[in-house]
């Protein structure tokens, strides 16, 4: 018995590499010191009604930017690795198996399960604010959303110790993703990972694009819609058309290694390269999911501290929507080299040219709002300087990728790495840094520190250079991606290598930065008192900060562009009527527990169905039958949560009047 518990262990878990072994640690101490923590202050009850089962828009929010700063985390530490790999020839530091591994986490966790989730976080903090709602559409499927997304995360991520991770790319291209070439489980958690994230997000995209239409506060139309507002729903509205051909994708790729199937494996009568066009038919568009809230962000910002309203903004919603509509008819430039013909390369060439036109149209807006306007240089305002060139560079050597003929020479190779770290992290990551910070007194009720954060500004930013430029050399002198190892100094590659390395650890110090703003501004912070600590100009900023569980008071009337500013304006020339509220009991949904509790099924169908394709053994048992037991109780765990949700009529309650007078005046205001 023990042999054959020995034996399961080893198959079971991940062994032979120190690092592994050192992660082992880590999650055992971590998962001790969360548990001693929770018991000795006797917090559990409060983890529970406070947190696992909330449906508060602004909670959720909190939940997932706190999910995506962790992600960040480890993907960070993942491109560490891989640039010490990469930092000198014939480095020893990674074998090739467990840099693959580390290729593939890095490029799953920083698209799907960082960018993702900061973006979510931010749309749940902030979208309900700026229309004047109490909530999203959908209370309680914004927690199951939540939570499928988090539960999805963490099966991908325990692969690292359990199992093995996937090690055949981010986008899992076939042969490779195939069973002959990745007979483990570590494929399968990559397949189950990302479909339980993505049901929640698919659930996010229609749970906002309906918050946003039949929400919004009386008076507020369509084009009176803060831009982040009209971003989030060109976003969505890109989700709800991507993700479901992701989840077809992957379902496909799991069929064929559970079924036996033929999809994708050219000796069975399929064709891989049909995967690797409906990946990108959603990985194209997803560039533009993740992309166009962070020019929703910027808009914000540079209006709010350009104390201007933002220059042409009917140009930027069409823009906004144009890129939604665009974005899906670009995907064939990332392999114009398959041979599809002259013609098909020719229109995906155009169209990704023509999708420079109306992204080029926001940075003059911005460019436009900032001339002669009253510029304070705070922390967002400084992140959004900066993504401006990089941005620029971003997009102009993505139309030279978007030249097919000169794409032949550029495909995979390191020019193309920069390529899109530089729109990904300068835009994307910048974006939602911004956001953060200028919207962080509206989550916890202080400032974040001046002095640290601009210390990460600056290491980011110089970090960020330092490691990418001279990648774009790089892949001019022939290197290409997906290498862990390269040859002598006489390539030339080395110098360069070792430049990119040393900009990641700076970056990687920027973080840390983040890391000590955030910790020490809990306690030392700036208090925000007024709620509105940058003169903004939008609804959010009406209310006291933290916002309360109900946001408002009292639903405002929001006729018109900025109103919160033209509020503030006619406050100041005493033209605003001083009319006392009349207060209402306000109707509010009741916590949940049930879609914790489901997204921990789908974790355990997930789970069961990652192992149920391997051949791993208990003496001479295979367990086959254990694995797909687990995943059918996890499926019957779902359907069971989901009649008990249909059966759940008590989901509301009213907060009386007294409660609304006696919130309002704690938080200084008089109703």
């Amino acid at each position: 018995m023990l042999e054959n518990i020995k034996n399961f262990a080893s198959q079971f878990f991940v062994t032979g590499d120190p690092l592994i072994y050192g992660a082992d640690v880590s999650i055992v101490l971590t998962t001790l010191a969360i548990v001693f923590v929770l018991t000795y202050f006797k917090k559990w009850g409060w983890l529970w009604r406070e947190w696992l089962t909330t449906v508060d828009h602004k909670k959720i929010g909190i939940m997932y930017i706190i999910a995506s700063l962790l992600m960040l985390f480890r993907g960070g530490v993942d491109a560490l690795l891989m640039r010490i790999q990469l930092a000198f020839p014939n480095m020893p530091f990674l074998h090739s198996e467990h840099y693959n591994e580390i290729f593939t986490t890095h490029g799953t966790i920083m698209i799907l399960f960082m960018a993702m989730p900061f973006m979510f976080g931010l749309f749940n903090i902030v979208v309900p604010l700026q229309i004047g709602a109490r909530d999203v559409a959908y209370p309680f499927l914004n927690a199951v959303s939540f939570w499928l997304f988090f539960l999805g995360a963490m099966l991908f991520n325990i692969s690292f110790v359990i199992g093995g991770s996937a090690d055949a790319g981010w986008l899992s291209y076939p042969p490779l993703s195939e069973n002959q070439f990745s007979p483990g489980p570590g494929q399968n958690f990559y397949i189950w990972g990302i479909q339980i994230s993505g049901i929640g997000s698919l659930a996010t995209g229609i749970n906002f694009i309906v918050t946003i239409l039949k929400m919004r506060a009386p008076g507020m139309k369509l084009m009176d819609m803060p831009l982040f507002t009209w971003s989030v729903m060109a976003s969505c509205i890109m989700i709800i058309f991507a993700f479901p051909v992701l989840t077809v994708t992957l379902a496909l790729l799991f069929i064929d290694r559970f079924a036996g199937a033929h999809f994708f494996t050219i000796d069975g009568g399929g064709n891989p390269m049909m995967y690797i066009n409906l990946i990108w038919i959603w990985g194209h568009p997803e560039v533009y999911i993740v992309v166009l809230p962070a020019f929703g962000i910027f808009s914000e910002i540079v209006s709010t501290f350009s104390r201007k309203p933002i220059f042409g903004y009917t140009s930027m919603v069409f823009a906004m929507m144009i890129i939604s509509v665009l974005g899906y008819f670009t995907w064939v430039h990332h392999f114009f080299t398959m041979g599809a013909g002259a013609n098909v390369n020719a229109f995906f060439a155009v169209t990704t040219m023509a999708i420079a036109i109306p992204t080029g149209v926001k940075v003059f807006n911005w460019l436009f709002t900032m001339f002669r306007g009253r510029i304070r240089m705070e922390q967002p305002m400084l992140w959004t300087i900066a993504f401006i060139p990089s941005f620029l560079i971003g997009g102009a050597t993505g139309v030279m990728l978007a030249v097919a003929p000169a794409d032949y020479q550029y495909h995979n190779s390191y020019f193309l790495i920069a390529h899109f770290h530089q729109v990904l992290i300068g835009g994307v990551v910048f974006a939602y840094v911004a956001g953060l910070i200028y919207w962080w007194p509206k989550m916890f009720g202080f400032k974040l520190n001046d002095r640290l954060g601009k210390w990460a500004f600056w290491f980011w930013n110089i970090g960020f250079y330092v490691c990418f430029m001279p990648q774009y050399a790089l892949g001019f002198m022939g290197m290409t991606r997906r290498l862990y190892t390269y040859g002598n100094w006489d390539l030339g590659w080395a110098p360069l290598n070792l430049l990119s390395t040393i900009g990641a650890f700076l970056m990687g110090i920027g973080f840390i930065f983040q890391a000590w703003q955030i910790i020490y501004s809990i306690k030392h912070g700036e208090r925000d008192v007024t709620g509105d600590p940058w003169d903004g100009r939008t609804l959010e900023w009406s209310i006291p900060s933290p916002a309360p569980h109900y946001n408002f008071a009292v639903i405002p009337h929001a006729a018109g562009k900025d109103v919160w500013w033209r509020m503030k304006e006619e406050m100041k020339q005493g033209k605003a009527k001083q009319e006392k509220p009349k207060l209402e009991p306000i109707h509010m949904p009741k916590n949940s527990g049930i879609p914790f509790v489901m997204a921990v099924f789908w974790f355990i169908a997930g789970f069961g169905f990652t192992f149920a394709p391997t051949d791993i053994t208990f003496g001479e048992t295979k367990l086959t039958f254990v694995w797909i037991s687990m995943a059918v109780i996890g499926l019957l765990g779902v359907g069971l949560c989901m009649l008990a949700r249909s059966f759940q009529y008590d989901t509301d309650y009213y907060i009386p009047v007294d409660e609304v007078k006696r919130t309002e005046a704690s938080l200084g205001r008089v109703v």
